[in-house]
């Protein structure tokens, strides 16, 4: 039987500081450890974003490298001890685009931008209250709430902010949404799934579309309320899903044709995250139950080809019992290795497990607190820890 774990909405924990009292968790050190061995894997590492709760400033930044199987926490301040706090308060993305390595940190107001091999900081955006990244052509595109960190019935519209990844100036920028999250890019458009989350119950439903050439919104897709993640696969389906209202409206995600631009399948799981390779779709869903108090989780694998879920899910060896808190999923496009990582309680060290592609647990690790964005690296590294 699923074991379920009593837990507040995931989406209201980025809206407010913990009122736990922290003064007695150390943060952890960046210490290497050593997990696996060598590995041919077709990358020669990944990244990992680590959260850290509102207010905490505890954003961390961990990295595993493939060619000696070190796992090493907390590697930002050794590399880069000249920048003043850090990370800073609550990473919300992560994403590689050409030699740049870009982490989003949501209450901190900005973008940090390092180099990929070695993660030394080169610069920062100032973007109020960022939430999302992506690139298409030289551009980067980051979804902005806009407003403050407070629920708030009258929040303001949220925006995209278009900015040059040569020069880090912003460019444009597009009024969407009601608190826009992800992004994807498809056939010069860019969608948008919008939450209105501060503006509860008042959620939005609307994925926003917005052509790249003018940079004016084209088209509103309505889906469903409280809208969160985008994906897209091979054949031109984006992928969407609504957290739902945490009470007597579940989530669930959906497929908009790009083709049509209309909803075509509602899929009938909860996605908080979910990772397409190949037509595998890994899907973790943890669903709030108002009536019994607590989170029902579950591991979703959908056959994109066939439509179809897979009977079990992903992992095979039942080592998901151990995992707490399921809070990220990434998949490595070279090997279909993948991983899940355990935000466990929020406020202390998280844990990343790291499976055979057949759902055979490899190894696992401590990371920051609240482990949640993975960016795997095909370049070369040297960073100097």
């Amino acid at each position: 039987m699923r074991k379920t774990i009593t837990r507040i909405p995931l989406f209201f924990l980025t809206l407010a500081a913990l009122s736990a009292c922290r003064t007695d968790i150390i943060p952890t050190p960046s210490t290497p450890n050593q997990v696996d061995s060598a590995t041919a894997s077709g990358m020669s590492g990944f990244y990992l974003l680590n959260e850290g709760n509102m207010g905490s400033n505890k954003c961390t930044l961990d990295f595993f490298d493939y060619t000696s199987g070190i796992y090493t926490t907390n590697i930002f301040p050794s590399v880069n001890p000249q920048v003043v706090k850090e990370l800073g308060d609550v990473g919300n993305d992560l994403q590689i685009y050409g030699n740049r390595l870009y982490a989003v940190v949501n209450c901190s107001n900005m973008v940090e931008v390092m180099d990929v091999q070695t993660a030394r900081h080169i610069g920062a955006i100032t973007i109020p209250n960022c939430r999302y990244i992506t690139f298409a052509n030289g551009k980067g595109y980051i979804s902005s709430y806009a407003g403050e960190q407070t629920i708030d019935p009258n929040a303001r519209l949220g925006y995209i902010a278009e900015f040059d990844t040569t020069t880090l100036q912003i460019t444009r920028e597009v009024t969407v949404g009601y608190q826009p999250e992800e992004m994807t890019i498809i056939n010069g458009k860019l969608y948008v799934a919008n939450s209105g989350g501060y503006r509860v119950p008042n959620y939005d439903t609307r994925v926003s579309v917005v052509d790249l050439e003018t940079f004016t919104i084209v088209q509103h897709i309505e889906v469903a309320i409280n809208l969160h993640r985008l994906r897209q696969d091979a054949h031109g389906n984006i992928y969407v899903t609504s957290r739902g209202d945490y009470n007597g409206v579940g989530a669930n995600t959906y497929i908009i044709d790009s083709q049509t631009n209309r909803v075509c399948d509602s899929l009938g799981f909860a996605a908080n995250d979910l990772c397409i390779c190949g037509d595998s779709l890994y899907a973790i869903g943890v669903q709030w139950n108002a009536s019994t108090g607590r989170n029902d989780i579950s591991y979703t694998l959908y056959d994109i080809g066939t439509r179809a879920k897979k009977a079990g899910g992903f992992i095979a060896d039942g080592s998901d019992t151990h995992i707490e808190l399921p809070y990220s999923i990434a998949v490595n496009p070279q090997t279909r290795e993948f991983i899940v990582t355990d935000a466990k309680n929020y406020v202390t060290p998280g844990t990343i497990y790291y499976y055979n592609a057949d759902g055979t647990l490899k190894w696992h690790a401590t990371t920051g607190d609240i482990p949640a964005h993975i960016a795997f690296v095909s370049q070369p590294t040297n960073i100097p820890l």
